[in-house]
Order: C-alpha cells, then structure tokens, then sequence
C-alpha cells in the first residue's frame, strides 16, 4: 500500500553540522528564500555573531562556533523549515498527519502545523538559544549520557549522586532518546560524580560536550524569561498534531496557552522523545493508519532515523539531509 500520508521529524540541537543546509541552498530557490529571510531577521536580533550570517556561519563554520547555543537553535530552526519546503513534489503532495520534534525540533514542528509565522518562530527561538547559552554560563552545569540504562537505574543514579552531594547539588534525567539511552543534565560536580556511580548501578556513562544543564533545574532563569517572549506572541490553532516533548502526547491543538506553557516547561523539564514516538506509533497503529503512513526526518542530519531504529525497528524513516541528486551523486562516488 503507497503512502497516503505524512509524519514529519525535525531535529534539534546536537544535530548541527558546518555545511548544513547549504546543499539545499544550492539546489532549490525555495530554500534559499527562506535562508536569505532567515540571515536578515537574525541581522536585526541582538545576538553577537561577530558580523558574519547565520547561514555564513552555518555553511563554512568552524564547528565550535556554530555549537553555541544561541548559533546553533536558529540554524537548526531555518534549515528544518528550509528542507520542508524544498522537498520533492510527491512527498509535499501526501497530507500532514502529524509532526514531533526533539527539543528544539518542537518549535520547528510547530511552525510546520500553523501555531506561528516563520519569523515568530525564528525569534523565538533566537531567544531561546540566547537564553539558555546565558543560563549555561552562569550555572556551570553539565550533561552525561548513560548507556543501557532504563529509566529506573536513570533515577537511581541521580539519587546515589545527590546523596552524597553537598547543598546546591543538582542531577536530573534530561533527555529519554531511545531504549538504552538516556541522558542525565545537573550541576559540574554531580555530572562527574555519576561517571563513577554509573558503573555501580551496571550501566556506562560518558560526558557530553554540551555548554550548560539543559532540561533541569538549572535552566530556570531562561525558562521565566523564555515565557515573558511567548506571551508576546500570538499562537494559532494547529492545522496537524504535534507531539509534545514534556507529555509525550499531542498539544491541545486550541489551547494556545497550554502550548505556551509547555513550551516553558521544556526547559526545565525532561525531553521524552522515546516515549512520545512510541505513542504516536501506537496511536497510528491503532487507528489502522499506520501503513498508509510515510516518516520523514528534515534536515539536517540523520540522527532521529537512527533513534527510531531503537525506539521501534519497523518503522523507517527517509532522510533529507541534502536533496536526492546531492545524496546519489555521493553514493555513487562512494562506489
């Protein structure tokens, strides 16, 4: 049975890379108006880029720069809206079932159902990364990913962590990406403890090379001050679910309050991405919609193809890194 639908998967951050989007650029003018529109609305933003585009910084880089925070969150935002738009006919052509993003990805999934303006949405998100990288550096905090781990033994290391640490300690389950892999975000001192009570509890841990403690506690100031921003703009009723990253569940697609809400408490709040694509899958499944459903996952990137491969192996997911043409001109010379 052909694909009569669409899911749509956008990326967040941690999925950037110099030369992002740019192969999109190149190929359809389509992306490249919404790039251009992109590089004069962040020209008007406060942030400090030292004079060069967003999309300068984005195609040519270096990578350290392009992972700050407030860099990174509009890129990613631009490209994810870029790729839609630019995408073959056939596949613009099914109807839009539903739409989830990781963290970040939310807004831009957003902005696909209709809640706001693709400028709206770049702003906000301008904020946001801006808010969060001010978050990062006045709280010294960190993040550590737990390999194999479940949510139980998640727990069970932040709790053996916080026992032992001294007033102000902060270490929370910040991101559940797929089985077996979770992420733990909190204060400097208790992310380096858990790299030892990890192996304890029977699972591995490593350190991420992140700016902040996203996703806990420590992201508080930039989640009050993220909410002043959404106040001030207006939210209209989605035209397609988008799945929420704090209840793994469909907003309310008429509760433009509610939506601003937990878009506030996305900072501060674990990411369930596992959970919310195991429900939209068993939601889809139920509905007997499933095999007329396609997945795509928007650039950039490949990584939400491979945490679904985790999350659930039948399902596939079709990437759009760069255009068609783009990808079988490099698997060709490949061979």
């Amino acid at each position: 049975m052909s694909a009569t639908h669409l899911v749509l998967l956008c990326p967040g951050q941690g999925a950037q890379s110099v030369g992002m989007a740019k192969a999109w650029c190149e190929a359809s003018p389509k992306a490249k108006a919404i790039l251009d529109e992109a590089n004069r609305i962040f020209a008007r933003g406060t942030t400090d880029a030292g004079g060069r585009t967003l999309f300068d910084i984005a195609f040519n880089g270096p990578q350290e720069t392009l992972n700050r925070t407030d860099l990174s969150q509009p890129a990613l935002y631009a490209a994810g809206v870029a790729c839609f738009h630019a995408l073959p006919p056939e596949i613009r052509a099914l109807k839009l079932r539903a739409v989830a993003g990781l963290s970040l990805g939310e807004y831009t999934a957003l902005h696909l159902a209709g809640a706001f303006s693709f400028e709206d949405g770049l702003r906000l998100v301008m904020r946001r990364g801006a808010l969060m990288q001010q978050a990062a550096e006045s709280s010294k905090g960190g993040m550590v990913a737990l390999i194999g781990a479940d949510e139980a033994q998640a727990i069970e290391v932040c709790t053996r962590v916080l026992a032992t640490e001294t007033a102000g300690g902060c270490l929370v389950p910040a991101n559940f990406n797929a089985p077996g892999q979770i992420v733990l975000s909190g204060s400097l001192d208790a992310c380096d403890r858990a790299l030892t009570v990890a192996g304890d509890v029977g699972v591995r841990a490593t350190k991420l090379q992140v700016a902040g403690a996203f996703h806990s506690p420590l992201m508080a100031p930039a989640a009050t001050m993220l909410g002043e921003a959404l106040a001030k703009v207006t939210i209209a009723p989605l035209k397609t679910e988008v799945w929420s990253n704090v209840t793994a569940q469909p907003h309310d697609a008429a509760n433009p309050q509610l939506l601003r809400s937990l878009l506030v408490e996305q900072l501060v709040s674990p990411v369930r991405w596992a959970q919310s694509c195991a429900n939209l899958l068993t939601a889809l499944t139920s509905q007997g919609a499933r095999p007329t459903i396609a997945f795509h996952e928007l650039a950039p990137g490949t990584v939400l193809k491979g945490l679904m491969r985790r999350i659930d192996k039948t399902c596939e997911v079709i990437t759009h890194d760069a255009p068609p043409e783009v990808r079988h001109e490099v698997t060709d010379a490949v061979r």
